[in-house]
């Protein structure tokens, strides 16, 4: 439900600043025989040379970032950031590679005793010569291999799930698989069901990405359309692309009641869940935080104790009744698991693959083939996309529950889904251990260049 920041980890200039970003595509890299002559002014080099410093929190954020910098991305967020990468990867050692892209922009490697952080760098040309743009695109674990992948996965406290899968016309093969058929709590991956249906709409000429919604007042969970007033016309195609992008969970709760829960419903089957049930009811996002905030969360109680009718009428009767204000605002302040396993949205990683797999072959052409631009649009993992041609990605968070599933098109052209869960009931789950081990991953997956 909401997506960390730590998925795509980014400080970035006050014009691409985001609470939760949509990282933009990587430079391309300068042609081979021009790489050679690429060097960094002295100045840029020195700024290099003092990030280890602002990521190990000994050097203050004021001397090395823009005030323009600092005005987007305050000091003290800046710090916790950082102070939450090394408890992920464990204390700063040092630059280990920089890669030159222009005199005052670099790729840059910053090592940690348990992973590596790769970062865009870019230095203001006019002194005192501050750092500009600082984009830390994740933290790579140091492991080698898928195997060692999986490993560290199983030895997360909790509940892990992972797949990685070939697909094919009409068959698929997988070739990883730890707890696959395993459902898990899956928090905004839920949002691809979604989006399969309005991809199913489209396609059959039922609904076109230009039609507009007219916001009708009705109270909305948190996100841009929260505060839209009364009248305010919105695209199928802006709602989408802020559901998936940016995980707007107002947008997803405008979008699921225009298409209908019964129709997203009867998509689950269609795109794969093989447990069509542990999605019955279809919240919406708000219903899922009444349940979770409203009373101590005497309604999810309710709900968990329920069948499947009578959480309908709990969703009709007193989940609809109650005002967004009855929900604890601070329900998640103390970073504890909130009925993950009753108040949810639940899928396999085996289904979320096959969710992506469904996506792939009804956006091949004709109107609905714009539902790829929308998925790729967050590739959620940073610089191990650029192994790939295309990486479509969809994740979930919220404390005691993390998920991320990508479909992946090889450079050789064959096609892949890679997705996994990690739930712990009892206590918050490390993102960006998770992020960063998806993120190898990722990288690890993809087969070699042609």
């Amino acid at each position: 439900m909401r997506l960390s920041i730590l998925l795509s980890l980014l400080l970035t200039a006050p014009a691409a600043a985001q609470t939760v970003p949509s990282p933009a595509p990587p430079s391309a890299p300068p042609p081979a025989a021009a790489a050679a002559t690429i060097v960094l002014d002295p100045a840029a080099a020195r700024r290099v040379a003092e990030l280890p410093g602002l990521l190990a929190g000994t050097a203050d954020p004021a001397g090395l970032l823009s005030p323009e910098f600092l005005a987007a991305v305050p000091a003290e967020q800046v710090r916790a950031l950082t102070a939450q990468l090394r408890e992920a990867g464990g204390a700063v050692t040092g630059v280990e590679r920089v890669t030159p892209r222009s005199p005052w922009s670099a790729s840059v490697e910053i090592g940690y005793e348990k992973g590596v952080a790769a970062m865009d760098v870019v230095v203001a040309q006019a002194a005192p010569n501050p750092i500009g743009g600082l984009r830390i695109k994740g933290l790579l674990p140091r492991v080698g291999s898928l195997a060692e992948v999986e490993g560290a996965l199983a030895a997360l406290p909790g509940t892990t799930g992972l797949t990685l899968v070939r697909l094919g016309e009409g068959t698929s093969s997988p070739v990883l698989a730890r707890n696959a058929d395993r459902a898990f709590a899956i928090g905004s991956e839920f949002k691809l069901v979604i989006l399969a249906e309005l991809v199913r709409a489209v396609a059959a000429g039922e609904r076109r990405w230009d039609d507009k919604v007219v916001l009708d007042g009705t109270p909305l969970p948190g996100g841009l359309f929260a505060t839209a007033a009364k009248g305010t016309a919105v695209s199928l195609r802006d709602l989408a692309g802020r559901m998936i992008a940016v995980s707007d969970n107002s947008a997803t709760d405008i979008l699921l009641k225009t298409l209908g829960r019964e129709r997203v419903e009867a998509m689950l089957p269609v795109v794969g869940i093989a447990r069509p049930a542990g999605m019955r009811p279809f919240l919406t996002t708000l219903e899922a935080f009444k349940l979770k905030g409203v009373e101590g969360g005497a309604l999810g109680r309710r709900y968990a104790a329920s069948g499947e009718k009578e959480r309908r009428a709990l969703l009709a009767g007193p989940v609809g009744a109650a005002p967004i204000s009855a929900i604890d605002g601070d329900m998640f302040k103390a970073n504890k698991p909130i009925q993950i396993e009753s108040a949810e949205w639940f899928a396999t990683p085996a289904d979320m693959a096959r969710i992506m797999d469904w996506l792939r072959r009804h956006t091949e052409s004709g109107p609905a083939a714009e539902a790829r631009a929308i998925l790729g649009k967050n590739p959620g993992v940073g610089g191990a996309a650029e192994r790939w041609s295309y990486v479509g990605y969809k994740g979930g968070s919220e404390p005691g529950v993390m998920a991320m599933t990508f479909l992946l098109r090889a450079k050789d052209g064959g096609w892949w889904a890679l997705s996994g869960s990690w739930n712990d009931p009892a206590a918050a789950v490390d993102e960006v251990r998770f992020a960063g081990l998806m993120a190898r991953a990722v990288e690890l997956a993809a087969p070699a260049a042609p």
